[in-house]
């Protein structure tokens, strides 16, 4: 039985994490292409408010599974040697990256297609849920766009 990944970090994924997964993977020369997508907190404006943070939270059993299941049929569908994906839970402030998918394969153009097909998996069928923060203390539910 494979080992179970973290997933979920509490806050925000630090410079100093994303760096620390890219050098662990420079051993493995069988690799010839990475891509990394990173999902970043913005500064939106809703209905005249501005956003500060996002609060992330999920039922974490179903998120996993879900998570498990979207790494499993990448690796099925693209010629991968390595991938994770991690994502915040709590509060994650503006600028801060709060997502981060890493893909690696021999060639270039499996990591590309990969990469975009997990990300967009993740947001379509993972119960990640965000509440926009505004600078004035209300809050509302995100919608994933």
């Amino acid at each position: 039985m494979a080992k179970k990944k973290t997933v979920f970090i509490q806050g925000e994924i630090t410079s100093a994490f994303i760096a620390n997964a890219i050098s662990k993977h420079q051993t493995k020369t069988g690799i010839g292409a990475h891509n990394i997508f990173l999902g970043q907190i913005r500064k939106d404006e809703v209905a005249g408010k501005t956003v500060s943070a996002i609060e992330f939270s999920c039922y974490e059993a179903m998120a996993e599974k879900k998570l498990h299941d979207i790494r499993e049929d990448a690796f099925q569908k693209f010629d991968l040697t390595c991938m994770h994906i991690y994502h915040s839970l709590g509060i994650v402030n503006l600028g801060e990256i709060c997502f981060f998918v890493f893909v690696s394969a021999a060639h270039r153009p499996q990591v590309y297609e990969a990469t975009e097909y997990i990300v967009n998996k993740v947001k379509e069928d993972v119960p990640i849920f965000g509440k926009e923060l505004f600078e004035t203390g209300a809050y509302q539910w995100k919608k994933n766009k």
